[in-house]
């Protein structure tokens, strides 16, 4: 049984795009790495300063499983502050990043044969760890240029087995930020259903369209909050994925149930790391925040304005996270289908090899057609790389004609 999940479980994998983009490197190559879901500056002092006391002070033991009590009270006050709803304490795990927080809430949700709606695309882990779980991911997909669900495919994909519904909005990998109409439709289906709803919001803090706001669907519908998971993480908004330290609010036979599985699983979170981030949130301003999305809302602008000048494929919206999505369709669509470029797998693997830029095809996210290019690299870097992306994409139509 384990042999046929880890079987399914290798279409999902997205490492494939950072080992090519390593492998080039070591092969010589002045790579640009656009594939890459870091954010390439260092941590805020407070957070660095919270690590150093932590350590000096000798404060590196276990702590309880679901993490330092202080830190979730200041987590509950945070994201109570962020949607309106109140949390407490005792709704808060903290977890070794946000793939734990996800693993821990499926296992805790499903049971074999259940089955999870997905709505694609969507980021590897999502249906991975699904089948982990022993359930089935069933997709809706979302369509360009939006890539906002369509609540009554949502609708239409429930069954008698179905147990719950994975949202991530800002979305990983399109930038999709759900508009509260869309949040609230899926609340009242997953009440009606009687449906779990897991909302990643890990990218909460990166919200770039004038018109659209991150909307927690429990801000959207109150009424959902006793059938939802809110994840979220640290890692990217303080520039410290590598720390590995994200975490959950939820109803209490949820934390009851994650206590138990991290108690044998990972045991604690990194004690370092909960003390570094709670010194950050008791001492910090946001200036660091403020300062990193301003940051990337200019490289955004600056992509923005370069990607327009792709003459086969649309520009991205990118209202939300830090990456362009690119839909490639019309492009393909265009080309011989003898030709050596059919798909964007072989969009990217030409990219990285002749124009030295790294990015993640779409097939790692269930879409065929697309590309995901993030703009958190350093300035100078992002406009060469995405330079060399529109000249190869528009130079595609002219090479397969006249080879």
């Amino acid at each position: 049984m384990l042999a046929q999940r880890m079987s399914s479980l290798s279409r999902w994998a997205t490492t494939a795009a950072g080992d090519s983009v390593t492998i080039a490197g070591a092969a010589g190559h002045q790579i640009i790495d656009l594939a890459t879901g870091d954010v390439a500056i260092a941590p805020p002092s407070s957070v660095r300063d919270g690590a150093i006391i932590a350590v000096s002070t000798g404060m590196v033991r276990y702590t309880d499983p679901i993490g330092l009590a202080s830190l979730r009270q200041a987590v509950a006050e945070r994201l109570s502050a962020e949607s309106g709803i109140d949390w407490n304490t005792e709704d808060i795990v903290i977890t070794s990043g946000a793939k734990e927080a996800l693993l821990e809430v499926l296992f805790a949700v499903l049971n074999p044969g259940d089955e999870v709606i997905i709505i694609r695309p969507c980021w590897p882990t999502f249906p991975a760890q699904v089948l982990l779980a022993g359930a089935m991911p069933v997709f809706v997909d979302a369509r360009g240029p939006r890539y906002i669900p369509d609540v009554t495919a949502i609708r239409a994909a429930v069954t008698p087995r179905t147990k719950a519904i994975i949202i991530n909005s800002p979305n990983n990998p399109t930038g999709a930020v759900y508009d509260r109409t869309t949040l609230q439709r899926i609340g009242e289906l997953a009440i009606n259903t009687q449906l779990w709803i897991i909302s990643d919001e890990s990218y909460s803090n990166f919200v770039f369209s004038v018109v659209r706001r991150h909307v927690s669907i429990v801000s959207a519908h109150p009424s959902v909050r006793s059938r939802t998971i809110v994840l979220k993480a640290f890692a990217k908004e303080l520039s410290i994925t590598g720390w590995r330290l994200g975490y959950f609010a939820a109803p209490t036979e949820i934390v009851f149930a994650a206590r138990e599985l991290q108690s044998h699983t990972t045991a604690t979170p990194n004690a370092v790391a909960q003390l570094a981030v709670l010194h950050h949130l008791q001492i910090s301003d946001g200036s660091f925040e403020r300062n990193l999305h301003q940051r990337l809302a200019a490289a955004r602008n600056t992509g923005l304005h370069i990607l327009s000048d792709l003459r086969d494929v649309a520009p991205p919206r990118a209202d939300g996270s830090f990456f362009f999505y690119l839909d490639l369709s019309r492009l393909l669509s265009a080309l011989s289908i003898d030709g050596p470029i059919r798909c964007a797998n072989d969009v990217a693997r030409l990219l990285l090899e002749e124009a030295n830029v790294g990015c993640v095809a779409g097939g790692a996210f269930g879409d065929a057609n697309g590309l995901r290019v993030s703009f958190s690299a350093p300035p100078d870097l992002l406009e060469i790389g995405l330079k060399r992306i529109v000249e190869t994409l528009n130079s595609l139509r002219t090479r397969q004609s006249i080879a």
